[in-house]
């Protein structure tokens, strides 16, 4: 009897013991930063006029997030912009905030307009180094108090997302990411393909790394590895004076050679045919050549939605190959642009600016 007594001390104990380590346990802490965007506005339907979302009351006007396992705080810029009005300035202000509240809070959500977001967040992926939280950007094509919005499930699963955690309390996901209507993709492999359906977003050469339907499913073997433990290495973005030329037929040579004599140019990015095919006129050539000889990299990327560069495949690249052209592979360009300007922005990174583009540094490219 007395066993049987101590016995069930011992499972009283053990049970009481489980509730409160599982209460006492730390749900993920989320910080949401707001930029600007269609997300963030309400409709006066009296008015018909849009103006600010207030973030301080945000459980209040979407009731849906006290459901989620995670607290959840904000910050807004100063002034919101138009995501059309985004540049280096404003991802420095975005890297600046993360990294300011990297160490205290578990996962960012970054509220952004979805016309540059995939410039914007493959710049962010390529300003840290050693990442080991997740960054998920998110949009919406409608404004959050539309009757018909995106917005709510956009935000409510990607901080679901932000604040999922593995058994031992890693996150899921650790790397910069885009999560638009029920997809999560790798934000430096992302591109803007609508501007009308809410499938406005698409991965063209690497898988989703998750799909949000009734349930929420990871892609496990597309996800980045966990940081390996090193200290987070902020990197930050100048302005450069960089040229994107898509490369079109009857493109006249006075155009091409007025941009490629630009005072001060540092780098052009060639949006080529196909696999990284371009006219093989001699004047073209020619200048490609000059370009060069002044030390100006040129990087060969393919102008198609879906595909890879393979410099000499044809006898269109064959030639660009031999002038020692930089091969983007996959790269898309919203992520090539982020890149040039990430590598011309670190001084050490200039010198073996060939072969850092042509590396995957944060899963942007798969090089052949």
């Amino acid at each position: 009897m007395y066993k049987k007594f101590l016995f069930s001390l011992l499972l009283l104990h053990k049970l009481f013991h489980t509730i409160f380590r599982d209460k006492m346990a730390k749900i993920p802490h989320i910080l949401i930063i707001y930029t600007g965007g269609t997300i963030g506005m309400i409709k006066d339907y009296q008015t018909n006029v849009l103006h600010a979302f207030d973030f301080d009351h945000i459980y209040k006007s979407i009731p849906e997030l006290n459901h989620l396992n995670c607290s959840i705080e904000s910050i807004s810029f100063e002034k919101p912009i138009d995501s059309s009005n985004m540049n280096p300035e404003y991802w420095e202000e975005i890297a600046r905030i993360i990294q300011q509240h990297y160490s205290r809070v578990d996962g960012f959500v970054v509220l952004h307009g979805s016309d540059t977001m995939a410039y914007t967040a493959s710049a962010i992926s390529f300003m840290f180094e050693n990442l080991s939280k997740p960054v998920i950007f998110t949009g919406s094509q409608l404004p959050i108090g539309h009757l018909r919005t995106d917005a709510k499930e956009n935000m409510i699963t990607a901080i679901e997302i932000a604040a999922a955690q593995m058994k031992n309390g890693r996150p899921k996901v650790a790397e910069v990411c885009i999560y638009f209507e029920y997809k999560l993709y790798r934000a430096n492999r992302t591109t803007k393909t609508s501007a009308e359906q809410f499938e406005a977003f698409t991965s063209p050469n690497y898988p989703e790394l998750a799909e949000s339907g009734v349930h929420l499913k990871f892609n496990k073997p597309a996800l980045q590895s966990i940081g390996n433990g090193k200290e987070l290495i902020y990197r930050r973005i100048n302005t450069h004076h960089i040229v994107l030329l898509k490369i079109f037929p009857g493109i006249s040579k006075e155009v091409i050679q007025h941009l490629f004599n630009l005072p001060g140019l540092e780098g052009i990015i060639l949006e080529a045919y196909g696999s990284g095919n371009a006219p093989t006129d001699p004047w073209f050539i020619n200048l490609l050549k000059k370009a060069l000889e002044r030390k100006i990299p040129i990087i060969d990327i393919t102008q198609c939605i879906a595909g890879s560069v393979m410099l000499g495949k044809y006898e269109t690249s064959a030639e660009l190959l031999k002038l020692g052209l930089i091969n983007g592979y996959d790269i898309t360009t919203e992520a090539a642009v982020s890149k040039l300007l990430y590598l011309l922005s670190t001084n050490e990174a200039q010198h073996k600016l060939k072969s850092l583009f042509e590396s995957s540094l944060r899963g942007e490219i798969t090089a052949v």
